[in-house]
């Protein structure tokens, strides 16, 4: 039988940490990880070059806790990986579908991504600013142990150091004013208006795009989680510039 979708609750609300889900479906791997399948999530699964959320999940009338180490999407189903604990150590239970349970996000590591994910959507913003206006988005790695964000195009060797300076001072500038940031789900038309005028061709044009908006700049398709304002950033170092081969890549951190 085909199983549903998982609602995805931080499409909603992204500062959630906290929901109550529906056991659909438990296994436990070759590898001896346990999977549970819910039907809501408040995880966020990774993906688009943001890390999984981890947690724990409760079980209602049961005295143990699922701990999440890893949460994936396929085929629009999230997978929650991880070990079940108890008072006493590890055990292996057996749970039947239909079971209620409560899903708790870790929050410093929710709101590390959520502040290094939105740093790459800011820089974005900042390139055509410092005169960059001719380089594309393309890819993004949001992981703490070193993001950055990569462009079509390329800067000479010249201009790389000097650029490195002129965006970290635009960005700060951006966060030190601050600006509500929001993700809505909406008509393709609509989108597109928000972004710009048009959408990535990735972007089906039967479909609703979620767009979030990084405060009075143009709005871009993410699905990923972000701060609620642009000064939860705090502030951002620009380590390094790299450009070659037609692409250009922006190494940065998030400073606390």
């Amino acid at each position: 039988m085909e199983k549903s979708p998982t609602k995805l609750e931080y499409y909603d609300d992204m500062w959630r940490l906290q929901c109550g889900a529906t056991l659909l479906c438990h296994s436990k791997g070759d590898d001896g990880r346990h999977t549970l399948i819910l039907d809501r999530t408040i995880f966020y699964p990774q993906g688009g070059g943001q890390p999984a959320d981890t947690g724990f999940v409760l079980f209602d009338g049961l005295d143990n806790k699922f701990v999440v180490c890893d949460v994936r999407l396929k085929d629009g189903i999230v997978f929650h990986y991880g070990s079940f604990e108890s008072p006493t150590g590890e055990f292996e239970p057996t749970l039947e579908k239909g079971k209620e349970v409560s899903l708790f996000v870790d929050m410093p590591r929710r709101k590390l991504n959520s502040r290094l994910h939105t740093a790459g959507h800011l820089l974005d913003i900042c390139l055509p600013r410092i005169g960059l206006g001719h380089l594309e988005p393309g890819k993004a790695y949001h992981f703490p142990d070193g993001p950055w964000v990569e462009y079509k195009g390329t800067i000479s060797q010249n201009e790389m150091q000097s650029k490195e300076k002129d965006l970290e001072l635009e960005a700060n500038a951006l966060i030190s004013l601050g600006g509500k940031v929001s993700a809505d789900i909406l008509p393709y038309d609509e989108a597109a208006k928000i972004c710009g005028g048009c959408l990535p061709d990735y972007v089906p044009k039967e479909s609703s795009p979620r767009i979030v908006r990084i405060g009075a700049n143009p709005g871009c398709p993410c699905g990923g989680t972000h701060v609620a304002d642009i000064s939860e950033i705090m502030e951002i170092k620009v380590s390094k510039i790299r450009s070659k081969k037609g692409l250009t890549k922006v190494f940065y951190n998030v400073e606390s």
